[in-house]
């Protein structure tokens, strides 16, 4: 895809391809059946080896042969996004693995180091760009940066998209503003955020339980774009309860969102795609969770039956 192309796809709803294990290797069966699946759902953007893919508990092989088996699944109409990060030199060394692969566009993972400045994280995206034909998409998550810093972002060469994980409108509002009119930004916050980012300025979202229920992401950014605010927020709305047990830190933590990847797997089993367990840091849901889960479930399938 061209960077036009490439836009449009960021346009649309962006479903994240979890990554199912078997015996703890990758389960590349069963990648390609969920990736397939979704995919005939009308799915049309994809994150491969993304945050919850858990791209953090993969190797370099590894993220690599996940991404391999997506790009393969899929249509090649699909506009796929995967995702690199790390160290510039291992951030780059993904992406010319990536380039081979004819992935459409890299999605730069939030930086994990514990200290950062604005221009050392910009000097790190120029970076990646240089050494990558492919446009890239830098994630914003876990730092709150200046609207002068995600506006100099937009102004990068190579950049054609922001994903924007921060809970925060108002800055978003004021970086679309002040930022450059080519790129497209993506609400990293999934389906609760969908309608307050829209309003400034985010053109689509990246899934939450749209990940394993497409049709209510598809519906949503369906209402969002015809200015049917009132299904929009009818919507949003369904998937809020789901998306809070994906928040909560799970049994025997304190720490927030320790649920979202295994809630997202376990949806995925619940819809008859393939979720199967995580690796650590990361904990599976315990029984008495996964009957939350199924109850969450099966109200949001009663809800979307009513609204569509």
């Amino acid at each position: 895809m061209d960077h036009t192309d490439v836009r449009d796809g960021l346009e649309a709803v962006a479903v994240g391809l979890l990554t199912p294990f078997d015996d703890h290797a990758v389960d590349h069966a069963a990648l390609a059946e969920n990736a397939g699946a979704l995919a005939s759902r009308g799915v049309e953007t994809f994150l491969a080896c993304a945050n919850i893919s858990e791209y953090h508990s993969l190797t370099h092989e590894e993220r690599v042969a996940v991404t391999e088996t997506s790009v393969d699944a899929l249509p090649a109409a699909a506009c796929v996004l995967a995702g690199v990060g790390g160290s510039t030199s291992a951030a780059c060394e993904l992406a010319a693995a990536f380039d081979s692969l004819g992935v459409d566009a890299l999605m730069v993972m939030p930086p994990d180091h514990t200290y950062r400045h604005e221009r050392g994280l910009l000097t790190y995206y120029r970076s990646i760009a240089e050494a990558t034909a492919t446009p890239i998409v830098p994630y914003v998550r876990g730092y709150h940066p200046s609207v002068e810093f995600l506006a100099a972002l937009t102004e990068l060469e190579g950049v054609v998209g922001v994903k924007y994980a921060i809970a925060d409108p108002v800055t978003l509002s004021q970086a679309v503003a002040a930022g450059d009119d080519d790129v497209v930004w993506v609400d990293g916050l999934a389906e609760p955020y969908a309608l307050a980012f829209y309003a400034q300025g985010a053109a689509s979202f990246t899934a939450g339980v749209t990940n394993f229920e497409p049709r209510l992401g598809l519906a949503l950014l369906e209402a969002l774009e015809d200015g049917d605010f009132e299904r929009a927020r009818a919507l949003q709305n369904l998937a809020i309860p789901y998306q809070r047990f994906r928040a909560e830190a799970g049994e025997g933590n304190t720490l927030a969102d320790a649920n979202s990847v295994p809630a997202v797997k376990y949806g995925l089993e619940l819809a008859g795609l393939h979720g199967g367990p995580v690796r650590p840091p990361i904990v599976d849901l315990s029984d008495a969770e996964k009957r939350r889960a199924e109850t969450l479930y099966e109200e949001l399938q009663e809800g979307l039956d009513e609204l569509l």
